[in-house]
């Protein structure tokens, strides 16, 4: 399988804020803005796998700013490694008030995918290349964070977790 650039599963998912879409207090419901990311992620991998994917899990997500209504919600994410089925996908989330001509950065996350065959059954992605210092400091995190999410699933055995240990032990 031949490995494929991460730039190459780059998508850019752009959104207005309308009122069907905010709370009471006029700011983008973050489920909502969850959906889309969701779906702007999923694009992502499905990109760089060329195959059908589901999602696996989702992060912590944190939400520095609001999105309020009548802003536009800039979605951008990309793969930033491959394991034998899964991805894990960086999203960062602009807002930007078009009115005023600023753009503010709202929050990040990372999604796991899975990759399947026409059975449904989880499928072999293709190896990921980073290429810019950002995408190879994701990509030597995803690992770390891997095991987290393994270990907070109940997948793995914390004294497995080989390079989160290294993280706090320095072996």
């Amino acid at each position: 399988m031949e490995p494929r650039k991460s730039s190459s599963s780059l998508i850019v998912m752009t959104e207005l804020v309308l009122p069907n879409d905010t709370n009471v207090y006029g700011n983008l419901m973050g489920g909502r803005l969850m959906y889309w990311m969701d779906i702007a992620s999923a694009l992502a991998a499905q990109k760089h796998c060329n195959a059908p994917v589901v999602t696996a899990s989702v992060d912590n997500i944190s939400f520095e700013n609001p999105i309020k209504l009548g802003n536009v919600v800039h979605i951008e994410a990309k793969v930033t490694r491959a394991f034998n089925s899964s991805m894990e996908v960086h999203m960062r989330v602009w807002g930007e008030d078009l009115k005023q001509q600023y753009k503010y950065k709202s929050n990040e996350a990372y999604y796991t995918f899975v990759a399947l065959n026409p059975n449904n059954k989880p499928t072999p992605v293709p190896p990921l290349i980073p290429e810019t210092d950002d995408e190879k400091r994701l990509f030597e995190g995803a690992l770390r964070r891997r095991q987290i999410r393994l270990i907070l699933g109940g997948k793995m055995k914390p004294d497995d977790a080989k390079e989160l240990k290294a993280l706090f032990t320095g072996e």
